[in-house]
């Protein structure tokens, strides 16, 4: 059974049609013990079935341990929006947790966004962090029914894809309920930056770059 309906297909289908440069998604599932795995992996190949320029991998955690350990997979379900061609770049994208509800408009703008080449980010970001000296980790923890979500963990993503430093992952709440216990995520969006500095909601631009310099100084 379908888990996108026609209409949404066919909405997707023409969004598509503005891609330029090929997109690869990779999955890391495995068959037991994970509960959305099998969903996020349908997810995932019904996307790529809508244009000829996404490509797909599909990787076992255990079967594949050194492919995870690469891209840096230590959770399931995993998705990675990565360039793809003849030469592909990871840019730190992440999706732990099944990208589904608001989110998966996020999975639908990465894929747009990887595949022009372009951040989108303001020109005094982008000076920002083409500064950054030393590694950025963002965790945007989300739900599905949050409206909110989507802002902040496409401006995680934004930054992942404008900095080889940056990496941004969104993180299903639900499904993690340790690292949601670990970082007290009592409301979504909530946003940890190297585990020292915490956002509450979904902040304007500046703002977390703000939080960001705070990350780092905590870290020199």
């Amino acid at each position: 059974m379908s888990l996108l309906r026609d209409e949404d297909r066919r909405q997707i289908r023409k969004e598509f049609e503005s891609l330029t440069e090929p997109v690869k998604l990779i999955v890391f599932t495995q068959e037991h013990e994970c509960q959305y795995c099998a969903e996020t992996r349908q997810i995932a190949e019904e996307v790529a079935t809508l244009s000829d320029r996404i490509e797909l991998e599909v990787y076992d955690l255990l079967a594949d341990e050194e492919k995870a350990a690469a891209y840096g997979i230590d959770k399931l379900p995993a998705l990675i929006v990565m360039r793809g061609g003849d030469e592909p770049k990871d840019y730190g994208i992440r999706f732990f947790g099944i990208p589904s509800g608001y989110e998966f408009g996020t999975l639908i703008e990465d894929i747009r966004m990887v595949s022009s080449g372009d951040s989108g980010l303001s020109e005094a970001t982008r000076r920002q962090v083409a500064e950054l000296q030393t590694p950025v980790h963002f965790q945007v923890f989300v739900t599905p029914t949050c409206p909110y979500c989507p802002r902040a963990v496409l401006l995680a993503h934004q930054l992942a894809m404008e900095s080889e430093l940056i990496r941004g992952d969104m993180v299903e709440a639900i499904e993690f309920p340790h690292l949601s216990m670990k970082y007290q995520v009592q409301g979504v969006p909530r946003t940890v930056i190297n585990e020292t500095v915490h956002l509450e909601g979904a902040m304007p631009e500046a703002m977390v770059m703000a939080r960001l310099q705070e990350a780092v100084q905590a870290a020199a």
